[in-house]
């Protein structure tokens, strides 16, 4: 089912395998997932294809600096007739959300998302909706060297299960593009390929796979280093240490095991904890980055052996 879902969203984003498969993981992980990449490389494409392939509801916000935390969450209005105050639906009433250029609109507006993505829930007026379920945010942003955006804060960027980028395509796969969109637009003939209970049920059998205590203490070990290494002003947080637990379960899933190895989390790593360690200012003016730092981590701490 899983595999079904990764190759159907390939059909209309040719050569990035990679990238959605780790959309994916986030998904049946139950986690929102960050896209940071330069405009034109497919990311809205990407998330609108994998809403179409679950054929859960969809909706998409298109940040701006005039949008308002009540275009998001929603917002009571008073109905004369009846006497009572209604609750009008915000944008994130959905089972998946595009949050699309999220760096462009305000840190208020930005943290309107906050409950939304860590409680599943939105509250309004002192009164508390809970959300569709799968949930799921998938948000766009573009490199904050870019004119006219936020970036995100820190308790945003860590309620984002992993944060991924898509990456300019090969020259083979660009021609594949090119030949793809020659006379038709393949993502108008996308069908669903699995359903929302499809996705739950999905979830609930992530949870089940096997991590022995050992691999525990490996991710134990791997974020705890990132909070006393030198070069690292703010380590990653317990949410990381359970989200990199999720992904490599998930990974192992999609592998087709019940159990986790040591590559599974590895392979995580990266995804899961790099936007959610920050580097000392020094280590920024000598254009080290996150990843260096995490490739240095999993050099340096010892991997178990067996299950």
């Amino acid at each position: 089912m899983v595999n079904k879902i990764i190759d159907n969203v390939e059909t209309v984003i040719a050569g990035k395998r990679e990238a959605i498969e780790l959309v994916v993981i986030s998904l049946i992980s139950g986690g929102h997932v960050l896209i940071e990449d330069v405009p034109g490389v497919g990311k809205t494409r990407l998330i609108s294809a994998l809403a179409k392939s679950v054929s859960g509801s969809f909706k998409r916000i298109q940040f701006t600096a005039d949008v308002l935390p009540s275009d998001v969450t929603g917002f009571s209005v008073y109905n004369q007739k009846s006497g009572e105050f209604e609750f009008k639906n915000g944008a994130v009433m959905s089972q998946f959300v595009l949050a699309d250029e999220i760096n462009r609109t305000s840190p208020k507006t930005q943290a309107a998302l906050l409950e939304v993505m860590e409680e599943g829930q939105v509250t309004v007026d002192g009164v508390t909706y809970q959300l569709p379920r799968p949930f799921m945010v998938l948000a766009t942003e573009n490199p904050i060297e870019f004119m006219g955006t936020f970036p995100l804060p820190e308790a945003q960027l860590d309620r984002f299960f992993m944060k991924i980028s898509i990456g300019y395509p090969s020259p083979e796969s660009e021609r594949t593009v090119l030949e793809m969109h020659k006379e038709h637009d393949p993502f108008l003939d996308l069908q669903p390929v699995a359903t929302a209970e499809d996705i739950i049920g999905i979830q609930s059998q992530v949870k089940k796979v096997f991590v022995h205590q050992s691999l525990g203490d490996y991710i134990v070990s791997l974020v705890s280093a990132t909070r006393s290494h030198p070069n690292v002003q703010l380590g990653a947080s317990p949410r990381a240490s359970l989200a990199l637990y999720r992904a490599a379960q998930a990974k192992a899933y999609i592998a087709g095991r019940d159990y986790v190895v040591p590559d599974d989390i590895q392979s995580m790593i990266v995804p899961v904890l790099s936007h959610r360690v920050m580097l000392t200012q020094e280590m920024r003016f000598n254009n080290t980055t996150v990843v260096d730092i995490l490739d240095e981590i999993k050099r340096s701490t010892k991997v178990p052996s067996g299950k």
